[in-house]
């Protein structure tokens, strides 16, 4: 028996989705869901803004907001192991 679609693969063949075709958008919300604590160094956290910063002019919707939240996260987690000064 063979199939015409691939097998999800990576991070995405974990997430349940009830539909055939979910947006980019729908699929990092359902990820996001999931995210709760990380420790990783400043550096790590400060790159990760960088990098999802293109994502905030995404045409999706959902990924625009998706990505507004981690950044944000991202940026008080900055701030929040920033030595007191």
């Amino acid at each position: 028996m063979t199939s015409t679609q691939p097998l999800p693969r990576g991070i995405s063949a974990l997430i349940p989705d009830a539909r055939a075709k979910a947006t980019p958008g729908e699929k990092a919300a359902a990820q996001l869901l999931h995210l709760r604590t990380a420790t990783v160094p400043v550096p790590v956290l400060a790159a990760a803004a960088e990098l999802i910063a293109p994502q905030l002019e995404d045409p999706d919707p959902a990924t625009r907001e998706a990505a507004g939240a981690v950044r944000a996260r991202l940026l008080a987690a900055i701030e929040d192991a920033a030595p007191d000064q």
